[in-house]
């Protein structure tokens, strides 16, 4: 993908939180050269799934497959699976330029000019990234360590660079060679974006990458886990 002359903003799990994201786009003074990146899930559990998607449609946003988009295009392609009440909700709202949108969505974006790889979930530490299996681009959270899980994380030695969400539980990650934008906004954190100058690449230093990150707190609790339901 050629570089933009504006700045690359990928932005964590939005989840149908469409106020946050929009408010997040303010924060920044997304415009006109800028590029705008979805790590995945933007839809599902959320208040306005279909809002989150109008305006990834409107920005020319990339969008990541996340493990949620992949739940609904399984269902897509055969029916006779089972979705869960939310996902079988949303499947049933979604327009056909919306089924297009997921459907055309990477397992993962490479962004050499920053350095950097955007996946939804993660990688399997020392495999390629040709190399990884689906599954784990989608859903991996930890890996088997010598004293049991570790988050993947902290075990993978880029290059590249590797931006992700998924995993909302330990909150904001800064490992060495890996970022997690995930940050619970539709549990009631916060939604949070990785805002990059053209050719930047990520910073190696913890500080220094956290002065690239801007949060956007969410305005409530619309999932909550406990519950398994939109409050």
């Amino acid at each position: 993908m050629q570089s933009p002359q504006g700045r690359t903003v990928i932005v964590g799990d939005a989840h149908g939180c469409a106020f946050e994201v929009e408010a997040l786009l303010d924060r920044i003074h997304f415009g006109s050269g800028d590029r705008l990146v979805f790590v995945g899930d933007l839809v599902a559990r959320g208040p306005d799934s279909l809002g989150v998607l109008d305006i990834a449609r409107r920005t020319g946003a990339v969008i990541v497959r996340g493990n949620h988009e992949q739940k609904l295009l399984d269902w897509y392609a055969d029916e006779a699976l089972a979705l869960g009440r939310v996902h079988s909700d949303l499947a049933r709202a979604l327009r056909p330029v919306d089924w297009t949108l997921l459907a055309t969505s990477p397992l993962y974006l490479d962004l050499p000019e920053h350095g950097l790889v955007v996946v939804h979930a993660g990688v399997e530490p020392g495999v390629p990234l040709d190399h990884q299996q689906r599954n784990t681009l989608l859903t991996i959270r930890t890996v088997k360590g010598a004293h049991g899980p570790r988050l993947w994380g902290e075990l993978y030695a880029g290059p590249p660079h590797v931006v992700f969400g998924h995993n909302a539980l330990p909150g904001l990650q800064l490992h060495p060679w890996a970022t997690g934008l995930d940050t619970g906004c539709v549990y009631g954190g916060r939604l949070t974006a990785m805002v990059l100058d053209a050719n930047e690449k990520v910073p190696r230093s913890s500080f220094r990458r956290q002065q690239k990150l801007v949060f956007q707190a969410a305005r409530r609790v619309y999932f909550d886990t406990r519950k398994r339901r939109v409050a």
